[in-house]
């Protein structure tokens, strides 16, 4: 049984975190988070301490140190995504591996910070990325290496969750704290597309703001047209007013049914880390120096059929 702490109690993706390392058979020793919404925690680990200043929750976790019967063993991050690398780095200090939520850190250069503080303290990171472990994406991934057509896959993504108006007074409407709507909501999903279809070769972006990007990527076995978004004006006809979300992937011209499978992911991706079959820092270069590409590049006019169909709306 290896005893976990959790950095980002209070947030929308802990309560996954919290059941994952419940669910395999694990027990949370400690959580931390300024917010103290965390009553969530009574269902699932009742006995863990819980601090709101993380000056405690350090000092606690090195008290705890001093004895192999209760040092921290992982400590899983699930704060800000502005806060990761400081997170990561005193969790790695402690002594203890971590597992971080995506997106692990915003550019390459702090990735190789990761990669030396790992060096300094002998301990592994690992990345969330949960949809590697997806059935579909799993599925699809076989099919695109058992291929032997000579063309590129056509792959079309449309990523669409409504957000309300909280959404920008909060730290994720802070392009300096969330690092903006395409890293925020759509960094695994370029995690998922370099999986599937190899190394990047070409980005364009033809749209960005606050709420919404658009853009083309080209991967070594695929031409993909991607949109995302945090604005229920973007929901097609035939959910706005019934679902909050909508994605789709289609290649080439067919549906990849994945709107399934959502819920146990981490569960599974913490059973993969305590397998020794986790993705660590390495795995997730390709994605972090995407979405930090994506964010320094100037909207250009799609080209060549290289515009996603929702493209045309934002231009009128």
């Amino acid at each position: 049984m290896k005893r976990f702490a959790l950095i980002g109690a209070a947030g929308y993706i802990a309560p996954r975190h919290m059941h994952a390392i419940k669910d395999t058979g694990n027990v949370l020793v400690s959580a931390y988070d300024i917010n103290d919404s965390v009553g969530i925690i009574d269902s699932i680990s009742p006995n863990s301490e819980f601090f709101t200043e993380f000056e405690r929750f350090y000092d606690h976790a090195w008290r705890l140190k001093r004895d192999p019967a209760t040092a921290l063993d992982i400590v899983s991050v699930c704060s800000p995504n502005y806060l990761h690398y400081s997170h990561i780095t005193a969790g790695l200090r402690l002594g203890c591996d971590v597992i971080c939520e995506k997106p692990l850190v915003p550019s390459a250069t702090i990735l190789d910070e990761l990669a030396l503080v790992e060096r300094e303290t002998g301990k592994r990171l690992y990345n969330i990325l949960q949809l590697r472990h997806h059935h579909a994406i799993i599925d699809l991934k076989q099919q695109v290496g058992a291929g032997k057509q000579s063309h590129k896959h056509e792959v079309e993504l449309t990523y669409i969750t409504s957000r309300g108006k909280w959404y920008m007074e909060s730290w994720k409407g802070d392009p300096r704290k969330s690092f903006g709507v395409s890293t925020n909501i759509g960094v695994h999903f370029f995690d998922m597309l370099h999986f599937i279809f190899g190394a990047l070769q070409r980005n364009v972006v033809h749209y960005v703001d606050d709420y919404k990007a658009t853009g083309y990527l080209e991967y070594e076995h695929a031409r993909v047209r991607w949109f995302l978004s945090i604005d229920a004006n973007d929901l097609p006809d035939s959910v706005k007013g019934k679902k909050p979300t909508y994605r789709s992937i289609t290649c080439d011209g067919a549906e990849i049914e994945f709107s399934e499978g959502f819920t146990d992911l981490h569960t599974v991706s913490y059973q993969a880390i305590l397998d020794g079959k986790g993705y660590g820092v390495e795995d997730a270069r390709h994605c972090v120096e995407t979405v930090e590409t994506i964010r320094t590049l100037a909207s250009t006019p799609a080209q060549n059929g290289e515009d996603h169909p929702f493209l045309a709306r934002l231009l009128g």
